[in-house]
């Protein structure tokens, strides 16, 4: 590590090792070479004049790459593509004379560009499952557990812990489906030329332009891709970074409402994220236990979202068939986004793999609230033993308001029910009374949502993916 020099904490802190690769110099220039072999092949296959012998050094070659001469070349040449042109045809010099034969730049950037992508969105895929099924776990062991619910953040009706994580759930369904459709619907460049008008291959192939047709398809299916975008200009249309970075901010803002609500249930007691034996909760209070886990889930999460805007800047401001101003702001938003993404879907992964539930405070916050809650419950049950509802109404309200001012004002307990159990107007004993206040009967549906939900959307898409699931993670400090 060179301590003088600036070092990206995408590098050293957050993101893994697996989606690193995916945008590491060997992962774009290995990438150069195989679409330089497929595009040789192809042309071979449609009758140019490429030899076996070349195609077989070109393979050969695929990792066998000279970064320090690549970097010589490009200083000579000013010209990143034809640095590495040089540095391939060093090494395969009987293959040299084709190698990017009737290409222009954007053949091999935007493409491989377009394979990163697609190859991230895919490890991404499998980390969000993985985050899915962690929850859909916690959401169906906690699914009968009465919570306080709360609306504006003020207590509200009750409902169930696992109900709660199943709004979580529910977002992160909706960001799969959007990751799904980016994946499946991202179009391949292909083999276009300069302007995107496949001149230089139309010449090649003396006018044929069923066999510049192939070509494209030909080349695009070697490199996994069944969709080809049909009309390009120079690149490809940069709305598909607007399409990719769009599917991963929806997935950052789901991410950042979970670690927010969390945090939020560490302050109320009620659930924590994992914490670890020596982990330090602050240097000067020794007994805080921080949610830094999911601080950094909300702090990488504003990241990507605000890294999302790029795209949209960047399409609408190309002009006809392409300016270069694209380049350098992609080289950073896109793969920022990525790598920052898969930071947080591996805290994610951590945090909900241990979340903590602390089963008594939750229960103690829903009896403090529950009194005012089953106010109703007291008026209906009383209206059957005789009681005027009207008179009824008013008893409760009068002594909701002396109960909530002894709450708040002096800070003693809710007597709430004592004060209505020895009221004349109420023909309720204190036993008749708790017997209304069972919280499971304030839930409503809460625990049926969650399995229908489960079972009914979420298993399919685990089952689907089982073979994603399960991470091992190491989240660094």
């Amino acid at each position: 590590m060179d301590i003088n020099t600036y070092s990206n904490p995408l590098n050293e802190r957050y993101a893994s090792k697996e989606m690193l690769y995916l945008f590491s110099p060997h992962k774009k220039f290995s990438t150069w070479r195989k679409l330089w072999i497929a595009l040789a092949e192809s042309e071979k296959e449609l009758g140019l004049n490429i030899t076996d012998e070349q195609i077989a050094e070109m393979k050969a070659n695929v990792d066998n790459i000279d970064f320090a001469y690549a970097a010589e070349m490009e200083r000579k040449f000013r010209h990143d593509v034809m640095a590495h042109v040089h540095t391939f045809g060093k090494v395969c010099p009987k293959a040299m004379p084709i190698i990017h034969l009737g290409a222009t730049s954007a053949y091999v950037g935007d493409n491989t560009d377009l394979i990163v992508m697609k190859e991230a969105m895919v490890l991404m895929r499998k980390k969000l499952v993985s985050v899915m099924n962690n929850i859909a776990r916690f959401a169906m062991k906690y699914k009968d557990m009465p919570a306080l619910g709360f609306t504006h953040f003020q207590p509200a009706q009750l409902t169930t812990v696992g109900k709660r994580a199943c709004l979580w759930l529910q977002d992160f369904m909706l960001d799969f489906e959007a990751l799904e459709f980016a994946i499946e619907n991202l179009r391949f460049r292909g083999v276009k030329g300069t302007t995107g008008t496949q001149a230089s291959f139309l010449h090649l192939f003396e006018g044929d332009h069923d066999k510049v047709r192939r070509l494209d398809k030909t080349v695009s299916a070697k490199m996994d891709f069944d969709k080809v975008l049909t009309i390009t200009g120079q690149t490809y249309t940069r709305k598909q970074d607007s399409r990719v970075l769009a599917a991963l901010a929806s997935l950052a803002e789901s991410a950042h409402k979970m670690a927010t609500d969390i945090r939020l249930l560490a302050n109320l007691k009620e659930v924590e994220e994992p914490f670890e034996k020596n982990q330090i909760g602050s240097s000067a209070m020794a007994y805080k236990r921080n949610p830094m886990r999911s601080e950094r889930v909300c702090s990488l999460s504003r990241h990507v979202i605000a890294l999302s805007v790029n795209p949209y800047m960047t399409h609408a401001t190309q002009w006809f068939e392409r300016t270069l101003d694209d380049s350098a702001n992609r080289r950073i938003s896109n793969s920022e986004a990525f790598l920052t993404m898969d930071a947080v879907l591996e805290l994610l992964y951590n945090i909900t793999d241990g979340l903590v539930v602390y089963e008594r405070m939750i229960h103690r916050r829903v009896m403090d609230e529950l009194p005012f809650m089953a106010t109703e419950n007291i008026i209906m049950e009383s209206v059957k033993r005789g009681g005027d509802r009207q008179e009824l109404h008013e008893v409760i309200r009068e002594a909701s308001m002396e109960a909530g001012k002894r709450v708040k004002s002096e800070g003693l307990d809710n007597d709430l029910l004592d004060r209505l159990a020895n009221h004349t107007g109420v023909p309720l004993t204190r036993e008749e009374i708790d017997r209304l206040l069972e919280p499971s009967k304030f839930v409503g549906r809460a625990p049926e949502q969650v399995v229908d939900f489960i079972e009914g959307e979420v298993q399919p898409v685990l089952d689907k993916y089982k073979d994603c699931i399960g991470l091992d993670v190491d989240i660094k400090v």
